[in-house]
Parts: structure tokens; sequence; C-alpha cells
């Protein structure tokens, strides 16, 4: 389906070929061990390496990440499942990783332990293209743009190159753009991983990831880890998350346009600062973007005066769920500082846009903010 549009593609994605009387989707497949007599050689042996249900969800997200490509992908319980496999897999003590310094709060986690390993991490921001400065004898070069929570972009393609021409793999995190706003892999990246627990997914019930390769030898290796340590998803979460994908460009579409209809309307209030969305033209990004994205996703963020007008701010909306997850089709924003693992100010709000009609969300942050303000 290389040629279709986005919507038909994600509607379509990883269904198995039409059987008379059989469901388009076939239900999950509950299953610890398969019928197997003989020699162990085919597609379905034990519950922990291989399942029928991860197989369409895998080659759905593979025709999202790379429309008429051969790719593999393999999916995890989690995003965070997702990026060790990645980080973890590919790097032996003495190796060099560079990471953002900016990014998912849970990154510092990993960082941690592969400096626990005996692994080398060096960390850069990700505006600028900062992290071009440390790639010199890098084993692997991890981006994430947009960045979460700031919302800086970096130039894919300039990383790549210089990565690549260093003797580095480049693993890009998605989560934020999905691969309807970007495709990782069509920029040059060795990688591309996401937590597809956010917008993949969109209904904040389950928690997924994935890691999508061209080179079926660096696929094989990231499920090699995924069965050594064994963080796979279950069935039910994996045909949700199949069953989902088919909404993907209609919530995206309507998020991204309510997003920067949200950016638009808080670029013109003086009790907010800080306004970050990639996809405003008078954003910082945007000239990166533009150039790389296809959509700019649903995350606006920005500050507010300080932590009680914040508070105020989150208490008194009726549409968003203070959360701290983001790309669901219902609203969310928090105050990031909240978990202190971010370099924010304390009046920080990380916002999700979600599938609410436009006017009904922003006439509530509105009231919202003009009541925080009193």
């Amino acid at each position: 389906m290389s040629t279709t549009g986005d919507g038909t593609r994600a509607v379509r994605a990883g269904l198995p070929e039409p059987e008379q009387y059989e469901p388009t989707l076939p239900g999950p497949v509950f299953a610890a061990h398969f019928h197997l007599s003989g020699e162990p050689v085919g597609p379905y042996t034990y519950g922990r390496e291989t399942n029928p249900t991860w197989t369409h969800l895998e080659r759905a997200i593979g025709e999202l990440e790379a429309p008429g490509e051969q790719v593999g992908t393999t999916v995890f319980a989690s995003g965070m499942a997702a990026v060790s496999a990645v980080l973890l897999s590919r790097t032996r003590m003495g190796d060099v990783v560079v990471l953002p310094d900016d990014g998912y709060q849970a990154l510092p986690l990993v960082r941690e332990q592969l400096e626990a390993y005996g692994v080398e991490v060096r960390t850069a921001p990700t505006g600028g293209n900062a992290q071009l400065e440390l790639l010199a004898g890098a084993k692997l070069l991890w981006i994430e743009t947009p960045s979460n929570p700031g919302l800086d972009v970096c130039d894919v393609r300039a990383l790549v190159e210089a990565a690549h021409a260093a003797g580095a793999l480049v693993a890009v995190d998605n989560t934020l753009a999905t691969p309807l706003g970007q495709r990782p892999l069509e920029l040059g990246a060795d990688f591309s991983v996401a937590s597809d627990t956010k917008g993949m997914t969109g209904h904040g019930d389950i928690l997924l990831g994935h890691v999508t390769c061209r080179d079926p030898e660096l696929t094989a290796g990231v499920r090699r880890w995924r069965k050594v340590v064994g963080a796979i998803p279950g069935p039910m979460e994996a045909w949700l998350a199949h069953r989902s994908l088919a909404t993907l460009q209609l919530r995206i579409d309507r998020q991204c346009t309510t997003a920067l209809a949200l950016a638009e309307a808080l670029s013109g209030r003086t009790d907010v600062a800080a306004l970050r969305y990639p996809g405003l033209p008078g954003d910082a990004s945007y000239p990166t973007a533009v150039r790389q994205m296809r959509r700019f996703g649903s995350v606006v963020s920005f500050v507010l005066a300080d932590e009680a007008t914040a508070e105020r701010f989150l208490a008194g909306l009726r549409l968003v769920d203070d959360a701290t997850s983001f790309g669901g089709l219902r609203s969310t924003a928090e105050r990031r500082a909240r978990w202190g693992g971010d370099a924010v100010p304390e009046g920080f709000i990380r916002f999700s846009v979600g599938a609410e009609d436009p006017e009904d969300l922003l006439a509530d942050v509105a009231r919202a903010l003009d009541e925080a303000a009193r």
C-alpha cells in the first residue's frame, strides 16, 4: 500500500488476506505453547518468542513506518522495554553512546544502567543539533525529536549522516510524532522506536512499544533481546493496539489541527510564556520541523507564572484530565515539574490535545487561564 493515503493505510495495515467466514482482524491468540511435532522450525513455537496476534500488529506498524518497504518490527510490553532493547542490546563495556539530555524522563535511568555496565554516555541538548559535537568514537546515537517535554527539534538527516560517517548507528524516539508525523527510517535512521502507549494507540488504556528496522540483522538482535528478557506484550494488548491503528489518521489529524489552533490562541496571551509547538511558524524549531515532519503532533508546552498559578489552571479545566501521558483522544495536561526529573520551571505545562471539539477545548483553556490569573 505504498501509494495509498495515510488513512487508507492505517485502516488496512496488517490485515490478513480475506478468508470466507473469518473476521477481517482475527481475535487475540492466547497461547503459551503451540502444537509442535518434529523440528521446531514453524512460525509459532513458544509464547515468549512469537504469537500470531503480534505478527499482524508488527506488519501493520511496519507498513506505517515504511510504506512499500520490507522492514522488521518488534513489539514490546512498553515503550521503555523498546527503548531498553535498543540501548542495552547494542552496547558493550567500553562503547560510547550519545543521548539527549532533555529527553524522556526515564532516559536517565537507562543512562545509569549503561554506565553501570561500563558504557560511556555523552549527553547534549536536542536543539541546535548539539549532539553532533559528541559523535567521535560513538557506537550509537539516540535522538528524540520533538523532545519531550520541551518540544525541541533536531535535523535528523544531518545527525544521521554525521553519525554514520563516525561509525555509529542511529535510533530515533518517534513517540511524539508517530509515523504519520515523521518517518525516521526515511530520514536515514537505523531504528525507529516509540512508546505506542501514547499517540499510536491513542486511548490511554494499554502499555506497548515497538522498534522498527530496515536491516534484518538489527531486527534479529532486537528480537533476541525481547526473547532473553521476556518483555513481551499480552495478546489482548496487541490486538487492542492493532484495532486502534485503524483510527490513527483520524485522531492525529484532529489533534494536530487543534494543537495548532491552541498554540495560536496561547501566543496572544500575556500570561503565557515560553510557548512551544513545532508547527507554529514563529516557533524556534519550525524551520527544521517543516523540512522533516508531515504533522507536528498533539503536544503544546508553555509556562505559567509559578506553581500556584499552574495548579489553579489545571484545577480549573473541565475538559482536560490532569494526567501524565499524552497522545490520547481525551486531552490531558500536567505541571511537569511535579515529577522532579525535567529541567523545566515550576509553572511548566505539558498539554496534550485530544479529539474534543476545538471550540470547546479552546474555550475551556481560555476560561481556566483567566480564572488562574485572578
